[in-house]
């Protein structure tokens, strides 16, 4: 059984600009990234425990294909939270705030 994702807006809003500069740097960079992402989050949902917590309840997994981008989800009775779609070179702190 999956469990729906829901997005932080503060990950939603990392998500989008995400998707955005990719489709801005190669037309049609942007739905790959997009693609690879819901890849990821539907490996999480079918299994949110699969990854190693890395902060109190947070756990991360790289999205396949883009290494230096992560998601930071926790697992919830009803649902998975994505609290940052997150790209590695950024100040850590900004994800972390959101625990």
């Amino acid at each position: 059984m999956s469990l729906p994702t829901e997005f932080r807006t503060e990950a939603q809003d990392e998500y989008n600009e995400a998707i955005d500069w990719f489709e801005a740097f190669r037309p049609g960079g942007g739905a790959r990234f997009e693609a690879a992402v819901e890849a990821t989050l539907a490996r999480i949902a079918a299994n949110p425990r699969m990854h190693a917590v890395v902060l109190a309840d947070v756990r991360k997994t790289v999205v396949s294909g883009y290494p230096y981008y992560c998601v930071y989800y926790r697992e919830r009775p009803a649902d998975v939270e994505v609290l940052s779609v997150f790209h590695t070179s950024r100040d850590p702190s900004i994800w972390q705030a959101r625990v």
